[in-house]
């Protein structure tokens, strides 16, 4: 199949192109702002299918709505016209097709020149007027909101929001790869076609969510970025990042013993922490009412021992990095564990809840 993407370069050509690749799409032609007229007739030559992608929305003159949008497309009809067999042809349009201003105007055309093509030749045809979208490569300061927020939020810049009451529709760029790539392997009719899920949320909601993230690293409670918005714009804020910023330190506390570290906490899921003992050394000589804890030994050799704070029943295991095993504590019962190796002993840690210092649910009783 031989695909043609025009405005590779751009925000949503650069992760679709990607991602075509990626499934094993060999023949795709990628068109810019860079490419001739007489290299766009060849890549349009045979195509099967066109995402065109290309357009204009903050021109320096209001006549470049015209020229780079409706009379574009008019060219790529013109020239997929003479084939003998149509292709399918795909449009990135905008809601502001609706509006009486110069961009809407002009991205209304294209949308009617490309469904006189679909009709006029019987090819397949596909309309899309995207809301915002968002995602990685998104350049700020140029027309997302979200990458602007992104981008300052990371570089320690001041955002400004005029009304953070305001209501926005997002689409996050991976779920627009997906429903465009669908179309060339299943496409549904011809028409007006829409990206799912969208995610209506405020301007406000959107700062805030960016502000913790950034938070995370101090407070190390991360937010619920497993799923939907939140992982969307997760995703995207990171991408903001130089390599400078990949890495942050926590803060670790040693003794005699060894160290303790926390790493990440969750407000609903609990934390993640880990702890070293040195040859011979116990930690732990306490039991907890509620709290559940789960350890995992990722390097040396470990004891552990319980005794139930009622009946006294007792209990011992070994285990070690070489085979790995989760320890779990469980409530009335004490614990503790002892290096027995030779080396020192590394434990994972994940504890069901944030530790709480004002109510540790921790009571001190050593085996």
């Amino acid at each position: 199949m031989k695909i043609v993407v025009t405005g590779a370069k751009g925000f949503i050509g650069k992760n679709l192109c990607l991602r075509l690749h990626e499934i094993g799409y060999s023949d795709v032609h990628e068109v810019d702002i860079e490419t001739t007229p007489e290299q766009l007739e060849t890549a349009l030559e045979n195509a099967d299918f066109v995402f065109h992608l290309a357009g204009v929305n903050r021109p320096k003159d209001e006549n470049e709505y015209k020229t780079g949008n409706s009379d574009l497309t008019q060219t790529i009809i013109s020239l997929l016209g003479r084939q003998a067999k149509p292709a399918s042809l795909m449009i990135s349009s905008s809601t502001q097709a609706e509006a009486d201003n110069p961009y809407g105007v002009s991205k209304a055309s294209a949308e009617a020149i490309v469904e006189h093509y679909g009709k006029t030749h019987n090819a397949p045809y596909f309309i899309y007027r995207f809301p915002n979208v968002f995602g990685k490569w998104c350049r700020p300061n140029y027309n997302s909101f979200v990458a602007t927020f992104c981008y300052n939020i990371v570089n320690d810049i001041e955002i400004n929001i005029h009304d953070p009451s305001a209501t926005v529709t997002l689409v996050y760029i991976d779920d627009v790869c997906k429903e465009l790539i669908s179309l060339l392997e299943a496409p549904q009719g011809s028409g007006h076609c829409a990206v799912s899920p969208t995610y209506p949320t405020t301007v406000g909601e959107v700062a805030d969510l960016l502000y913790a993230f950034k938070e995370s690293r101090e407070t190390l409670v991360t937010e619920e970025v497993g799923t939907g918005l939140t992982r969307a714009l997760y995703s995207t804020y990171l991408s903001y990042f130089t390599p400078q910023k990949f890495s942050y330190d926590v803060p670790a506390y040693g003794d005699e013993r060894g160290v303790f570290c926390e790493m990440l906490k969750t407000p609903s899921a609990g934390q993640f922490s880990f702890f070293t003992a040195h040859p011979g050394i116990t930690r732990g000589g306490h039991y907890h009412h509620s709290k559940n804890e789960k350890f995992l030994v990722i390097k040396g050799k470990a004891l552990f021992k319980f005794e139930h704070v009622i009946s006294g029943e007792r209990h011992e295991l070994v285990t070690e990095a070489s085979t790995p095993k989760v320890v779990e504590t469980v409530p009335g019962w004490t614990h503790d564990v002892t290096n027995i190796g030779d080396e020192e002993l590394i434990v994972m840690l994940w504890a069901n809840e944030i530790f709480d210092r004002e109510a540790p649910d921790t009571v001190a009783r050593p085996l």
